[in-house]
This record gives C-alpha cells, sequence and structure tokens, in this order.
C-alpha cells in the first residue's frame, strides 16, 4: 500500500503532517491520541466515583484514579513535557502544567492515606477532580494544539510513553483488580 502524504480519511484530529509533510496517521500511538485517551479514562472513573455508595467500591475506585493520574502525570513529566520544550516557543504553558501536576500529587497522596467515610475524603476526592478538569481544559484546549502545530514527532514521542506507561503500570501495581488496602 503506498504512503499518502495528504491522508486526511482518518479522525482529522489525527491527521497530521509534520515539518517535513510526513503523514502522521501511520501505526503507532500518537502522542496526544494517548493522553486524551487517558484523560477520558480518568473522567470515567471520576463519574463512576461520583454514583458510587459502597465504601469499598469508592476506595478501589479513587486507588485507581490516583493510580491513573500517577502514571500519566510521570509519563508528562519524564517525556512529553521535556520533549515539548524543545517544540514550544511558549514554556510557560509547559511550566503550569508542571505546577498542576504538584498540587494535584499533593492531593493524591492525602486520599491515598485515607479511606472512605473519614471526614473530608469525597470532598478531596472532588477536589481532585476539579482540579484534573481543569488541567485537561488547558492541556486539550491550549498546549496539545500549539504542540501539533510543531514538527515534534508525535508517534516517536506516542510510542515512548506507552513503552514507559506499561513499566510504571507493572512497578505500581496497575493490573486490573488490584488489591484494596
Amino acid at each position: 500500500m503506498a504512503t499518502a502524504t495528504h491522508s486526511t480519511s482518518k479522525k482529522s484530529a489525527g491527521a497530521r503532517k509534520t515539518a517535513a509533510g510526513k503523514s502522521t496517521t501511520s501505526r503507532g500511538p500518537d502522542a496526544v491520541a494517548l493522553l486524551e485517551a487517558d484523560h477520558r479514562a480518568v473522567e470515567k472513573l471520576f463519574g463512576q466515583f461520583e454514583k458510587a455508595r459502597d465504601e469499598d467500591r469508592k476506595k478501589a475506585l479513587a486507588d485507581k484514579i490516583c493510580l491513573e493520574l500517577k502514571v500519566h502525570m510521570q509519563v508528562e513529566e519524564e517525556i512529553f513535557y521535556p520533549t515539548s520544550r524543545d517544540y514550544l516557543e511558549d514554556e510557560d504553558i509547559v511550566d503550569e502544567a508542571v505546577v498542576e501536576h504538584a498540587a494535584a500529587k499533593d492531593l493524591i497522596a492525602e486520599i491515598e492515606t485515607m479511606q472512605p467515610g473519614e471526614d473530608l475524603y469525597d470532598a478531596k476526592v472532588t477536589v481532585l477532580q476539579e482540579q484534573i478538569e481543569h488541567h485537561v481544559e488547558e492541556e486539550e484546549s491550549e498546549y496539545f494544539p500549539k504542540l501539533q502545530k510543531t514538527d515534534m514527532d508525535m508517534k516517536a514521542v506516542g510510542a515512548m510513553l506507552k513503552a514507559r506507561k506499561a513499566e510504571l503500570m507493572g512497578q505500581m501495581g496497575g493490573a486490573p483488580g488490584r488489591a484494596v488496602q
């Protein structure tokens, strides 16, 4: 099959060209698509948490939310943010994302030491959700679009993100059904 340089038949948001004119719709993960998939997965978990009434279910969901966020933030900080700094003229957007991560990490650490039913448990998960929603909105409406206009190799970065995420999930016990502490 011949490679097309003007392919837009796949999702138009995913059909981008690098500065060299190469299509980025080829096989392999796109960095932004992977990060956005993480965002949707965590949003779904927060929605399930909001509906949960059983304390064991709340704990399992909060633990999963915290794990997913810790892994997501770590791959962004180790790979995505440093790489994107080389392509963006506005480094403030990266700095703000790092600061937002720090605030979320503090709240995650508090949530992980708590149990459902304790004072402020649900409130802390709700505030974490609000912080993450704000962060996601900025990334998806400002950061990612700016970066997608550059010639950063989204496929290569995506492959690194995917591999590191799998490694971290294994290290942090990210298997489904992780035991509740």
